[in-house]
């Protein structure tokens, strides 16, 4: 019997592994995606950002007009995914007592679910910062000489 149990335990903590592995990837591709989605918004507005430029506007004031568009992205993400987070783990609680008593080991699921949304805020929040750092960078004239 103990062999058994000792088998299912390493079946999953291989599952728990795989699934950690997944979710760094799905980290990886979220901040991707975001980074693409900002840089697009900041690539079809050069000719605004240039003329903000033309007229007058700092650096830092172009990055906080991308940096807010990829915020508002990012906490209306999280706040739906802890919304979905917080649903799963009501809906799971049942099943909680019998994992524990059959894997014998509490789970950190408020751990999971305050540090997760924070690591992947950071990381979004670095996705946006590059294409906005960019952003400073057009050139006034020559944004108002395309097209």
């Amino acid at each position: 019997m103990r062999e058994d149990l000792g088998r299912l335990n390493s079946f999953a903590e291989w599952d728990a592994a795989i699934y950690e592995v997944l979710g760094l990837f799905a980290l990886l591709l979220a901040s991707i995606g975001l980074g693409g989605v900002t840089a697009y918004a900041v690539a079809r507005r050069r000719k605004e950002i240039g003329i903000r430029m033309a007229l007058g506007a700092r650096a830092l004031q172009v990055q906080g007009l991308v940096l807010k568009e990829g915020t508002a992205l990012v906490a209306i993400g999280t706040v739906l995914g802890l919304g979905g987070a917080y649903l799963t783990l009501r809906a799971f609680a049942a099943y909680t007592p019998i994992m524990v008593e059959q894997l014998g080991e509490h789970s950190h699921d408020l751990l999971m679910l305050y540090v997760a949304p924070l690591v992947l805020v950071g990381f979004a929040m670095l996705a946006c910062y590059l294409p906005a750092r960019r952003a400073t960078e057009i050139d006034p004239m020559s944004a108002l000489r395309a097209e």
